[in-house]
């Protein structure tokens, strides 16, 4: 699903309606739909309903929201933020459909700040309030009217779904958070996530996104954006009758050093969970039955180390690790290396020496601080997974220069490289030799913990061995199901108390997990009850 600006937006509206001869009117009659079957589903006990709405298009989606919801015996009354002949256009004939359809629906004409008061403080009790006051055309700062409504919306008790956007953001905004806009419990888009859908935490609820009746082909983003979940397909398809574990790769997970035996161990039971057929990790003799504690299914390879406790440059070069190799479908290197001793020298002999697809993580990353040159894929499956910190190494900026231009960063050194690069952080980016850039949003602030890196690498590495003959897939599946695994464990659990570990208990979850539900609405951003979801 592809990501788009404002100005993107509104030229799909008008090719469809040019290409596909489909009215104006029948889109927002099919994005009015979306935004009360949702509530209706979502808010299933809401019977007294107020929708707020503007006098542009806006505030047209809102209205045939709330004249089916009415139509459904639900108590709907409208505040319409403005004088009925103010309206024009396909608002005004939504309007009209209402008061034919619905003539008993209350609707108040609000034309200064006294007024609105009046209104809101007649439906004390409401239970659900739908904000169509402006959408995706609208420039921030709020004013008049709607500026006013604002406080009154927040302070409401009652649950507030945004049609399109919580009024008050900038649709083209890349920002976490704005000031000013008004407050959300659901966000219900249409045909496409916009840039402050997958970047702005515009809700602590869901985002969805409802097809209206666009097709594809007038869906352009120019800033060759898309959205991490929808590759979760890849990782759907049914395994066939005739399966074996050599069917769906070997996985070499080479890290470890004396003192950080985990960091290997939970990148070894990643894989395994993610579908792997086989998993061995090749980690330092002396750390060997700890690594090899974590899961019966996992098979260790012994490597010789250095004084200092990491994999030696030795191990790397006899027939032994030569022949492991031959079996092997993709490398994941770094997780709890190190940099004792000759340990990055090793992790670039290992680059060097062969051509097996390769993610490269943690320390593995640290061994090419200032040697970045050396990070080519043009001939090979390379995949790298830095967190701010590790990037800045890499290119010599700053953590602060790299989060000031993420997206223009990442698609730089994937491009330049050759390579596939995770740039993780909130929004992690998967930027594609291609210039393309995937944005997640799956994940939550409990997998803030040592360890989810780890993991991360693991679920890459497992993918890749599973289908690799879509390495973009590939990678965008694991980035996205990972995070969706850390949803599942804080909704299991107080987010505190999540482990890295946990994400891989709640693997299971992910994989079941369909992102576009039974009403044909996409779920980018927070998940559906457990029965819904599995």
């Amino acid at each position: 699903m592809k990501i788009l600006t404002s100005a993107e937006m509104g030229a799909a509206d008008r090719r469809t309606v040019e290409e596909t001869g489909t009215p104006l009117a029948v889109l927002m009659e099919a994005a009015g739909e979306a935004v009360a079957a949702f509530c209706r589903r979502r808010y299933p006990t809401a019977k007294r309903i107020v929708a707020l709405c503007g006098k542009g298009n806006n505030g047209g989606d809102g209205l045939v929201a709330a004249r089916m919801l009415s139509e459904a015996g639900l108590e709907v009354s409208v505040v319409l933020l403005g004088k009925t002949d103010e309206i024009k256009g396909e608002a005004a004939a939504a309007l009209a459909r209402l008061r034919i359809a619905a003539p008993d629906t209350p609707l108040f004409e609000i034309d200064d700040e006294k007024a609105l008061a009046a209104a809101l403080s007649k439906h004390d009790g409401i239970e659900l309030l739908i904000d169509a006051v402006v959408g995706t055309g609208f420039r921030p700062p709020l004013r008049g009217l709607p500026e006013a409504a604002r406080a009154l919306v927040n302070a409401l008790e009652a649950p507030v779904v945004a049609v399109d956007l919580p009024s008050g953001w900038d649709a083209d905004s890349t920002e976490q958070s704005i000031e000013g806009a008004y407050r959300a419990d659901a966000v219900v888009t249409f045909t496409a996530p916009k840039l402050a859908h997958v970047f702005g935490y515009t809700t602590a609820g869901p985002v969805v996104v409802a097809p209206i009746g666009s097709p594809d082909s007038v869906v352009q983003s120019g800033g060759n954006l898309t959205w991490t979940g929808s590759s979760k397909a890849v990782a759907e398809q049914p395994r066939g009758p005739n399966s074996n574990k050599g069917k769906f790769g070997h996985v070499l997970v080479v890290g470890g050093s004396y003192g950080t035996a985990g960091a290997p161990a939970m990148s070894s039971l990643a894989a395994l969970r993610a579908g792997a057929g086989l998993v061995t990790a090749a980690v330092p003799k002396s750390i060997v039955d700890l690594v090899a504690g974590i899961a019966p299914e996992l098979m260790v390879s012994p490597l010789e180390e250095s004084a200092e406790g990491a994999i030696a440059l030795a191990s790397l070069e006899g027939a032994r690790f030569e022949a492991l190799l031959e079996r092997i479908t993709v490398l994941a290197v770094g997780p709890g290396l190190s940099q004792r001793g000759d340990a990055k020298a090793a992790v670039r002999e290992l680059l060097s020496k062969t051509k097996l697809p390769l993610v490269l993580d943690a320390d593995g990353l640290n061994a090419f601080d200032g040697r970045a040159d050396l990070l080519n894929g043009a001939d090979r499956t390379l995949v790298l997974t830095p967190h701010p910190g590790e990037m800045a190494r890499l290119t010599g900026l700053t953590v602060k220069q790299v989060e000031a231009d993420r997206i223009g960063l990442a698609r730089r050194f994937a491009t330049e490289h050759r390579l596939t690069l995770v740039l993780k952080g909130w929004r992690t980016l998967v930027a594609h030799p291609d210039g393309r850039i995937a944005v997640n949003t799956s994940g939550n602030p409990s997998m803030s913990k040592g360890g989810s890196g780890d993991i991360l690498t693991g679920i890459v590495a497992a993918m890749l061995a599973q289908y690799p003959g879509d390495v973009a897939a590939a990678v965008e599946a694991a980035v996205y199901l990972h995070g969706l695994a850390g949803d599942f464990a804080a909704r299991a659990m107080e987010e505190h108390t999540v482990l890295a570990t946990d994400t891989v208990a709640h693997l299971s979850g992910a994989f079941r997990y369909r992102v576009r539900d039974e009403d044909g609405l996409n779920w980018i951003c927070g998940l559906r009850g457990c029965k819904e979801n599995c």
